[in-house]
């Protein structure tokens, strides 16, 4: 199986996780843009986000998806990440009902409780998807539904660019970076129990480049993707 080492065409000095994203957390917002995950989220057929009661968000980062949630009439999202400094603007941001610094994968939140659980590119700082789905797997009440969107595998392949930001002294920093094909999802869901509804990506398209214009060469090019899967009652 390919790793993301056999790609990296950057060799950044790479950070753990917490570390990366405390350090990100100022500017992460002015980087990220709502292409690349929201507009997804826009375009899923399923679930019907009104008539979700509960919502777990795992890995919440700054809390753009737990907004984006409250947006559509959820009211009761509890967050966990492990960057103190993304919790931080999260909290200033208020779309949380709790906010908790938790690995995804060990969330701490109670179990057969939420009607959806969602997690935005956070897997490709994972080694393993598996402890992923299963902790989500976890934390669905029966029926429950299980929103997962991360970078497309093409996107890391093509570009070798791993998961980044400038570092203080204006340097580039890798937040340390997996990469997961998409039969790596399939697998790890089933094992734990999920059913694949529905797949939605999202391309590199001409408007993206007003924001980064040197993605010109990507025109086209996939660069994130959803799932949704539903746990059967």
């Amino acid at each position: 199986m390919p790793t993301f080492a056999d790609f990296d065409r950057r060799n950044y000095p790479t950070v753990d996780v917490a570390t990366g994203y405390d350090g990100w957390a100022p500017t992460y917002e002015q980087t990220v843009m709502d292409e690349m995950d929201i507009a997804l989220l826009d375009r899923l057929r399923r679930p019907t986000w009104g008539r979700v009661r509960r919502a777990a968000d795992l890995g919440c980062g700054t809390g753009r998806t737990g907004h984006w949630l409250r947006e559509r009439g959820i009211d009761r999202i509890d967050g966990v990440d492990l960057s103190e400094g993304m919790l931080g603007v999260a909290r200033e941001r208020g779309a949380h009902a709790t906010l908790t610094r938790a690995d995804a994968r060990e969330s701490g939140l109670p179990g057969g409780a939420y009607d959806l659980v969602i997690s935005s590119l956070i897997d490709e700082h994972l080694p393993e998807l598996a402890p992923l789905y299963a902790e989500a797997r976890r934390l669905a009440a029966p029926g429950g539904i299980f929103v997962l969107v991360s970078y497309h595998p093409q996107f890391l392949m093509v570009t070798g660019m791993p998961t980044h930001y400038t570092g203080e002294s204006g340097e580039p920093l890798a937040i340390s970076t997996h990469l997961h094909l998409l039969s790596e999802h399939v697998a790890a869901g089933v094992e734990a129990g999920w059913r694949l509804d529905e797949a939605a990506e999202a391309l590199v398209e001409q408007a993206w480049l007003a924001t980064k214009p040197k993605w010109a060469n990507l025109l086209g090019h996939p660069f994130s993707m959803a799932l949704v899967w539903t746990l059967p009652e």
